[in-house]
């Protein structure tokens, strides 16, 4: 097999975490350039790959796809140039700073037909995967109550949070995605309310620490969404779906970040998670299996980019309650 090609755009957190998950598939070579080049250039040297100086460099090579891992602000362009290069594309969430410019990306995809895959990897993890599959296999039967929780055991920089959108569309924007994906339905009609009880300086840059919002299907399903920067136990993500005829729980195993108050029951079992990159390990390792089987035209696209933008107008009619206090239609 000749090798596939893929160029990474961004150095940090994510970005190599990618570029070792992309690393350790078969037949593929990895080009890294970063804003910083010597950073690009210490995580080529780490993994074993190779990195160029800057996106210029990058895109000035024969590339089968392009992973875009940086700021959020770079995400539109980058995606647009990608695709006019004819390149597959894989692009952290969100797809553009504001739905206004993610729908005009859109337009760009659909004009160039390019494949472009948002990484939303909770879509390739087990437990998900297993409550898609029991729900629409019809095991829960009707879904009376559902539950999904995203809680960070510490918060990330303040100068993160101020350019980060908020919690429900940095956060929550995870479980609207899986939500709709796994049920097969739009969620109608959100109402969110926040509060800041733990660090001031992320309400100085106006956002909340802990938001719960109500979600309302197209069906009449009700569903929770609750998340949080400072769930000092540990990092907490989970699902409940309850039906009429069964249960079925995500996220909860041995690495649970919480005890219990039963009287001689044990729990955790065993470590908890400190962070996404723990409790999401395999769901990364599978994103980046997913994206090259993507680029060689072997399996099918997990996150297309309208559905990661649909998620995205759920955050942001859930943020526009949560600033107004009153429920709000998604508009689509």
């Amino acid at each position: 097999m000749v090798a596939t090609t893929i160029g990474l755009l961004g150095a940090g957190r994510i970005g190599t975490l990618h570029a070792a998950n992309l690393r350790a598939l078969a037949e593929v070579e990895v080009l890294i350039a970063d804003a910083e080049p010597a950073r690009a250039q210490q995580v080529a040297v780490d993994l074993g790959c190779s990195a160029v100086a800057d996106a210029e460099a990058l895109f000035a090579r024969d590339l089968d796809g392009v992973v875009i891992a940086t700021g959020t602000d770079q995400h539109a362009p980058l995606v647009q140039r990608a695709a006019a290069a004819g390149a597959a594309v894989f692009c952290e969430k969100p797809l553009a700073r504001t739905t206004a410019e993610a729908l005009a990306v859109l337009e760009a995809i659909d004009a160039s037909g390019a494949t472009v895959q948002v990484g939303h990897q909770r879509r390739l993890d087990p437990g998900y995967q297993e409550a898609r599959r029991a729900y629409r296999a019809g095991e829960l039967g009707w879904l009376h109550t559902v539950r999904a929780v995203t809680a960070d055991q510490f918060p990330p920089a303040v100068t993160f949070l101020a350019t980060s959108g908020g919690l429900l569309r940095d956060c929550s924007v995870h479980d609207f995605d899986i939500l709709q994906w796994i049920t097969g339905q739009r969620i109608m009609e959100v109402y969110a309310r926040g509060s800041n009880n733990g660090d001031p300086t992320i309400g100085s840059v106006g956002d909340v620490d802990s938001a719960v919002t109500l979600a309302t299907f197209a069906d009449g399903t009700l569903a929770t969404v609750s998340a949080t920067r400072h769930n000092g136990a540990g990092h907490d993500v989970r699902l409940e779906l309850h039906g009429s005829v069964g249960t079925i729980q995500v996220g909860l195993d041995a690495s649970y970040a919480g005890r219990s108050a039963e009287p001689g029951f044990g729990y955790p079992a065993g470590q908890v998670h400190s962070t996404f990159h723990e409790r999401f390990a395999d769901a990364y390792a599978a994103e980046m299996a997913a994206f090259v089987a993507l680029v060689r035209g072997s399996g099918a696209n997990p996150c297309p980019p309208h559905e990661a933008v649909d998620a995205g107008r759920v955050a942001d009619a859930a943020q526009a309650s949560l600033d107004s206090a009153v429920p709000v239609r998604v508009a689509r």
